[in-house]
């Protein structure tokens, strides 16, 4: 994958889409799916509209009892404990779920935290690069025999704008030297699109591919470490809580980009892609203003994408994907 790949494909959706847009007429039965974050936000949303198309689909979620009261009435749903955070529940989900599997279709990495107060997990790691890349990191290495066996497999991990704050920060990735919570997001944001790169390269002779996305602005359970008084500073809500501003989306219009990376024939024998409004993005500016929309170059290139691939194998004990 080169930036030259970086190209819109005529998507016949657009920003307005929404997931039921996405959706219609696909018949998913016979496939399986699993969803981080899926009960909650633009998670929810996915595990809907795929549960809803006839894919069986299995969310590992953090509070396992909100899960299973918020999917009570989706059909063809399972949940299961896995804290993000902790890598030792991360392998004993993946465990669980190759147990109940033989093929797994969709990975879809869709939970995430955004700028938290600084915590610290595991062996002293920065708290969003553990729950935005290494938990999902882990989990689709250990998974990935399952990837590797549905013949054509896709993993869609949920990035962001955000990751135009920074490259990764080879010399501190941990912010030992004093943290700020938007660089630690950014950050998460970028490993989050880099991560996709790798992995569509090593996996692709296995028929998977991997797509990383920008959803759209949201508002959504995301932004729960943030005050009233920083969202409204930065003009996402009013003095109530209101969303104000055009530029925002429904979870429904945030959830179809991820459901057309996972679905769309416009996608076959392509992969490594950052994508946004239904639609591959172009390379932006290093300069350009985040809200602009596109992928900065240091977060797709193929180099960065194997380097960050080597500190997280040695960081994490994943069980690495050969070529």
């Amino acid at each position: 994958m080169t930036s030259t790949d970086q190209q819109p494909v005529n998507s016949p959706f657009s920003a307005a889409s929404t997931a039921e847009d996405v959706m219609a007429r696909l018949d998913l039965s016979g496939k399986s799916a699993v969803v981080t974050g899926g009960y909650s936000g633009l998670g929810l949303e996915t595990t809907r509209a795929l549960a809803a198309a006839g894919a069986q689909v299995i969310v590992p979620a953090r509070r396992p009892q909100i899960a299973r009261a918020t999917l009570a009435d989706v059909e063809g749903c399972d949940v299961i404990p896995m804290d993000l955070a902790d890598l030792g529940s991360v392998r004993a989900a993946a465990a669980r779920i190759s147990g109940s599997l033989t093929r797994l279709d969709l990975f879809m990495a869709v939970a995430g935290v955004m700028a938290t107060p600084e915590r610290r997990v595991g062996p002293g790691w920065e708290g969003q690069l553990t729950t935005n890349h290494f938990g999902h990191f882990t989990l689709a290495c250990e998974l990935y025999p399952l990837l590797a066996a549905a013949d054509g497999a896709r993993v869609v991990v949920n990035s962001s704008a955000g990751h135009a704050l920074t490259d990764i920060r080879w010399h501190d990735p941990h912010f030992r030297t004093g943290y700020d919570k938007w660089l630690a997001y950014g950050q998460a944001k970028t490993a989050n699109v880099l991560f996709a790169v790798q992995l569509d390269a090593l996996g692709r002779g296995d028929g998977v591919r991997a797509f990383a996305l920008h959803p759209g602005k949201i508002i959504t359970g995301l932004q729960r470490e943030m005050t009233l008084r920083e969202q409204i500073d930065r003009g996402w809500v009013d003095e109530h809580g209101n969303v104000i501003g055009a530029d925002f989306k429904t979870p429904s219009q945030g959830a179809a980009t991820g459901l057309w990376a996972a679905t769309s024939p416009l996608l076959d024998d392509r992969g490594g892609l950052y994508l946004e409004d239904c639609d591959v993005a172009g390379v932006s500016a290093l300069d350009a203003p985040m809200d602009d929309g596109g992928v900065r170059g240091y977060a797709i290139t193929p180099d960065g994408a194997a380097r960050l691939w080597d500190l997280s194998i040695a960081a994490t004990g994943a069980t690495p994907i050969t070529r």
